[in-house]
């Protein structure tokens, strides 16, 4: 016996050598608040109030009697009003004080007129070529006239009719996922500069009410000689390109070290790539002596073994490349490169269906990949030299009349968070790393039953970083990957009524997994929906082999819980999943 944040009483069982953690109801357990802890801040309009306490007798918050499942949790919601929210929660002779508040998203406007704090845009020291539109914008004062000074230029920022702003991506996850119509005003204004160099800082001007006021922008506006481009190589393992000039834009494929490539505008730390992507400054180094960074190809070369098909494609310079999946296609571009190609010795099974190329645009090589089955296995992308090394895995071989139908394919499992990363909590302070461990433990004796080999990225509570994750995925090269979660809601959920199996992919090749799994349980587990989803995550985007992260039920759902901690649902979630498992094999054959 163990006491979980002196609260908890947590029971260890040993079964099939594997611990099983399961909550003891406790007659005497007195009111515990695992959500949110006090002087909580949030954006949201409500919150939701996650806890316990014994089955006996009532849990009020704010005057209110609650309803609680039978173990006695509790996760209603609270409308939030703008400031200070405070609740009382009372249950016997126990009372819990806590306070919430809830921030504006609307920007802070000065009294008598002015800028918005941290409006001015562009916020920092940007870089384009001649002739491509610098934009100037600011939040400020309605009716005001604003404008915008620069290279002896004054630039006019009109107000924009309708200020549209896009939730965060979180908000799907609560079907919220709505435009907001801003109430503030933004002025927005755009100029093309011919002559270049550092154009300095622009300084913004705001008239209003026979009133003038000028703020100076943070960043330098820089205008590139086109015929002295700097030239930068990737240093990291996998340069991470997206489609704009900070985290909140989306991924691109993952550029291999080595790649050289133009660098044609920067913000701030960012660099704009002239192939179209954005990278970190500091995942790159200057090549100070190259003038170009263009590349010519002649051919190509396959070969293959018993596990994978290898192309080379040897070029003068390592380019920046992408790669797209669809169904049973895949398409390679190269950019920058030209092709100087006449012959291609190919080699067909028992992967590849048909291989063709084109010279898609002037600079742009696209080749085309048709494989014999739908379903992809993963594939590996690198430099050695100036050959780039396209590696595709072949389907796992399954015995289907064995009685080990997974004889020798190999699984990885994930067991989510570990050590001080306690993931999502439950109601009475139950952390998700405990139960992710459970679970891939069971799941583990399951699918050695069925003869696999598995691998676990920890087998303890302990830390392991999200490097070291997908760093062991990459080096395993399993069948699938599979990183085991309980989930949790943004503030603005409903803990009460959000419940069950969630699926998340990255990679087409993990879509038709994450939707049989999901299917499966929802069905052969009689669990809920909570759905399929597209996602961009650490444990989801490795390449080398189909990818999924499981969402196996809620933490925060009071009556979800008691199944999620309950021994028996346990071993039999983890029989049904490798049941599910070993039948999405079968069909891949």
């Amino acid at each position: 016996m163990s006491r979980l944040l002196g609260l908890t009483v947590i029971s260890f069982l040993t079964v099939q050598s594997s611990l099983m953690i399961t909550s003891v109801a406790n007659a005497q357990q007195p009111l515990y608040l695992a959500y949110p802890p006090n002087n909580h801040k949030t954006t949201a309009d409500k919150i939701f109030l996650i806890g316990t306490a014994s089955p006996q007798g009532n849990v009020i918050i704010n005057g209110q009697t609650i309803q609680r499942s039978q173990q006695g949790h509790f996760a209603p919601s609270f409308s939030l009003k703008l400031g200070v929210n405070r609740f009382v929660l009372r249950h016997n002779n126990k009372t819990i004080n806590v306070t919430v508040t809830r921030n504006s998203v609307t920007p802070n406007l000065p009294q008598g007129g002015g800028f918005a704090d941290t409006s001015l845009t562009p916020s920092q020291s940007i870089s384009v070529l001649p002739n491509t539109p610098v934009c100037f914008s600011a939040i400020a004062s309605p009716n005001a006239q604003v404008s915008v000074n620069i290279a002896n230029q004054t630039i006019p920022l009109l107000p924009q009719d309708e200020w549209v702003k896009l939730p965060a991506n979180s908000a799907i996850l609560t079907d919220s996922n709505e435009p907001i119509i801003n109430s503030v005003t933004q002025y927005q204004g755009c100029r093309k500069f011919k002559q270049m160099g550092n154009l300095g800082r622009p300084n913004f001007q705001l008239k209003l009410n026979n009133q003038t006021i000028t703020q100076r922008g943070q960043g330098t506006v820089n205008i590139l000689n086109p015929n002295q481009l700097k030239i930068v190589e990737v240093i990291a393992d996998a340069g991470v390109s997206r489609t704009g000039p900070s985290t909140n834009y989306s991924r691109l494929t993952p550029l291999p070290k080595g790649t050289i490539v133009s660098v044609i505008g920067q913000e701030g730390e960012w660099l704009q790539l002239d192939y179209g992507g954005w990278i970190k400054a500091n995942e790159t180094r200057n090549i100070p002596n190259l003038s170009s960074a263009k590349a010519i190809i002649k051919s190509a070369k396959f070969e293959r073994n018993n596990t994978e098909t290898q192309v080379t494609f040897p070029l003068t310079l390592p380019v920046p490349v992408s790669v797209n999946q669809m169904g049973n296609k895949i398409v390679l571009t190269l950019y920058n490169t030209t092709a100087q190609t006449d012959t291609i010795k190919l080699e067909y099974e028992p992967l590849i269906k048909s291989f063709y190329w084109q010279q898609f645009s002037p600079d742009k090589i696209e080749y085309y990949f048709e494989l014999n089955q739908d379903q992809q296995w993963g594939y590996d992308l690198n430099y050695e030299g100036t050959n780039l090394i396209f590696t595709l895995r072949h389907p796992p071989k399954i015995e289907s009349q064995n009685s080990q139908p997974l004889k020798d394919v190999k699984i990885l499992l994930d067991p989510g968070h570990g050590g001080n990363e306690w993931g999502a909590k439950g109601p009475n302070g139950y952390p998700e790393k405990s139960v992710n461990l459970v679970i891939s433990k069971l799941l583990k004796q399951e699918l050695l039953k069925r003869g696999a080999t598995v691998y676990m990225t920890r087998e303890t509570d302990k830390n392991v970083s999200l490097q070291d994750r997908v760093k062991m995925i990459n080096e395993v090269k399993p069948a699938i990957a599979l990183s085991v979660h309980y989930n949790a809601l943004p503030d603005n959920g409903d803990a009460i009524n959000t419940a069950g199996i969630g699926m998340f992919w990255y990679h087409p090749q993990a879509e038709d997994l994450s939707k049989f799994l999901h299917d499966y349980l929802v069905e052969k587990g009689n669990r809920p929906s909570y759905g399929v989803f597209w996602n961009n995550l650490a444990l989801t985007r490795p390449h080398t082999a189909p990818s999924v992260l499981l969402e196996l039920g809620f933490m925060i759902n009071p009556t979800e819980f008691e199944w999620v901690t309950n021994t028996q649902q346990q071993k039999n979630l983890a029989a049904t999943l490798a049941n599910g498992i070993t039948e999405w094999f079968k069909q891949k054959q």
